[in-house]
């Protein structure tokens, strides 16, 4: 059983910054691969990015890929999201999950989710 936790969410400019954390409990969390969706108002949930258990090898939606990387401290039982040139439309509630199966890109691929964390970009 794996729990999970976001934070970090909140209001930044067009442009801006912001790293959204994710802690886990469990003694299993090193095995899970791990990943970030988002869902914007009125749309469905969206994958953005996943990152392996071992070796941290991520992958990106095309949306997000070279402004956002996913990182993981397996000894903190934590996985990051750090976002760069933010854009008003990347502004949704930020969730994480966890996987055992490699490279999952849907929601329907993940067994345990948080709770999410909104993150609003301002034009």
């Amino acid at each position: 059983q794996v729990q999970l936790v976001e934070s970090g969410g909140g209001l930044v400019q067009a442009g801006g910054s912001l790293r959204v954390s994710c802690a886990a409990s469990g003694r299993t969390f090193s095995s899970y691969h791990m990943g970030w969706f988002r869902q914007a108002p009125g749309k469905e949930r969206e994958f953005v990015g996943t990152i392996t258990w071992i070796g941290g090898t991520t992958w990106y939606a095309d949306s997000v890929k070279g402004r956002f990387t996913i990182s993981r401290d397996n000894a903190k039982n934590t996985v990051y999201l750090q976002m760069n040139s933010l854009k008003p439309e990347d502004t949704a509630v930020y969730y994480c999950a966890a996987t055992k199966k490699l490279w999952g890109t849907t929601s329907n691929d993940y067994d345990y989710w948080g709770q999410g964390t909104q993150v609003t970009v301002s034009s």
